[in-house]
């Protein structure tokens, strides 16, 4: 599994919308000109995020996205799965988009092995990570600011 800048610039998103959960919404332009996130992108991935279920979007003058979820139910797993596709670093070992490899005999293949245990591995950790607990690591690692937009990933 690689992160894209698609699978970062989500992230990096997110962390500002769950910093500033509740019921305001945040401006695109906002996000995107904190986080230097070209605004189209910005647009494209947020729209992905709400038809997943994960943000909710308020049209107009006063427009923007909010969390549609609690940031405690957003695993990083989930998102990463919902921008990049498999957390699996090959088909092969995939519980969600399983392919089948060109190995003479798949359960009797040591490179498979160990891509299924490389695989787990990042499960467990991205599935254990959600969405408030990145934001807590986020203000820890940074401290506390006056406002919350004024944050460097």
């Amino acid at each position: 599994m690689k992160l894209s800048l698609r699978g970062e610039y989500a992230l990096r998103a997110l962390i500002v919308l769950g910093l500033n959960s509740g019921p305001e919404v945040l401006r695109i332009h906002t996000i995107s000109q904190q986080q230097n996130i070209p605004k189209r992108f910005l647009e494209q991935i947020l729209n992905d995020l709400r038809t997943a279920g994960i943000l909710e979007s308020k049209r107009g003058l006063a427009g923007g996205y909010r969390l549609r979820l609690l940031p405690e139910q957003i695993t990083l797993a989930n998102v990463i799965r919902l921008i990049e596709g498999p957390l699996a670093p090959v088909s092969c070992v995939s519980e969600n988009f399983y392919e089948k490899c060109s190995c003479p005999d798949e359960e009797k293949c040591g490179i498979r092995s160990v891509m299924k245990d490389v695989r787990d591995a990042i499960v467990q950790i991205l599935e254990g990570v959600t969405l408030a607990q990145l934001c807590d690591r986020v203000k820890q690692l940074q401290g506390k600011h006056d406002n919350p937009l004024d944050y460097i990933i």
